[in-house]
């Protein structure tokens, strides 16, 4: 579950390397996030060797999707699935991805979303 304050790693070739949630969207007074919700974050840090050509600066404020999450998601079939680490992939405001690729898998469940297009990019899907 992911709130307001928390760090989450950047799992995408958009040049950032760590972002803070500023704000939950979708819900009025939300107070947590999870897999394939979108949020409004802060860019921490940038990559090293990326400084020069990335796509986005320290200190941006841009939308992203929460891709994994440390906490545990049960779904209709009582399948649980958690990952090791908190990670998203940024967005501009219109929902476009501002990276190209994307690093590791993803949970099946963004499958079936309006964001196909990031099932399509990745290495592989988890249940």
């Amino acid at each position: 579950m992911i709130q307001n304050g928390s760090y989450l790693n950047i799992i995408d070739n958009s040049g950032a390397k760590d972002i803070c949630c500023i704000k939950v969207s979708k819900g009025y007074r939300r107070r947590y996030a999870s897999i394939g919700d979108v949020i409004t974050a802060s860019i921490k840090n940038i990559r090293n060797k990326r400084t020069l050509t990335a796509k986005v600066q320290k200190g941006d404020v841009v939308k992203a999707l929460v891709i994994r999450t440390r906490a545990i998601t049960k779904s209709n079939m009582n399948e649980q699935v958690y990952f090791f680490e908190n990670s998203a992939i940024l967005m501009t405001k219109q929902h476009k991805l501002i990276g190209t690729r994307i690093f590791g898998a993803i949970p099946k469940k963004l499958k079936y979303t309006k964001f196909l297009r990031i099932a399509s990019l990745c290495s592989g899907l988890v249940k």
